[in-house]
């Protein structure tokens, strides 16, 4: 099976959003990545709902969207409105995670929970059946083109192996510091899809990029 490929805009080119849009249309890329920043969650700022609305009404890929915000069941509704696919809420974000879960599936979104990179996997027992998709933060949420932390291979290998034990069907999704070095590394352990955003966005050849990723192989 081939990585599901998610570039992450927070590293696009805000000036010519479109365009960068356009080009991960025509590109192999999967997903597009879009981070979510409160400034209070995390110590940065991205943007909101209404860049959302823009990016939706160019892309054809389907939005996954990463919230990095406190109180996220605040704001559901209106991300999907804005266009997201997927949704992903921080676990740490979140007092009620069951029921933020439940929350994202009556909109008809795939339900996400992201790790930090000091949450540990084992969190995630009892409620791992009800997730589509977690994320592993493999840096510390809040800025892009920071440090891959090593300690992440070992903790998708965990994570893997509780899903397989409890048959459940989350993805495994990787977020930092993914390049074609960490890439091949990650899927051996089990993940299953790669966030990419200065890896892709400052490389030459980004489409080129894109596809360098979804052919690695563990």
């Amino acid at each position: 099976m081939k990585p599901i490929i998610a570039p992450s805009i927070l590293a696009a080119d805000f000036a010519n959003l479109q365009a960068q849009i356009e080009m991960l249309n025509q590109s192999s890329a999967d997903w597009i990545h879009c981070d979510i920043m409160d400034g209070r969650f995390v110590p940065n700022i991205s943007f909101g709902l209404p860049v959302l609305e823009a990016v939706h009404k160019h892309a054809r890929k389907p939005l996954d969207v990463h919230l990095m915000i406190m109180e996220p069941q605040l704001y559901i509704e209106q991300f999907k409105k804005a266009g997201a696919s997927n949704i992903t809420v921080h676990y740490e974000a979140c007092t009620h995670l069951h029921r933020v879960i439940e929350q994202i599936k009556a909109v008809d979104c795939k339900a996400g929970v992201a790790l930090n990179p000091h949450t540990p996997v084992a969190l995630l027992t009892d409620i791992i059946q009800d997730i589509d998709v977690v994320c592993v933060m493999s840096v510390n949420p809040g800025f892009g083109g920071q440090k891959f932390i090593q300690h992440t291979y070992a903790k998708v290998a965990e994570l893997r192996q509780l899903i397989d034990s409890r048959n459940a069907h989350a993805l495994i999704e990787i977020d930092g510091g993914v390049n074609e070095e960490t890439g091949p590394l990650l899927l051996a352990q089990g993940a299953d899809v790669l966030v990419a955003g200065s890896f892709v966005f400052q490389a030459t050849d980004p489409p080129q990029t894109i596809q360098n990723l979804k052919n690695l192989h563990s």
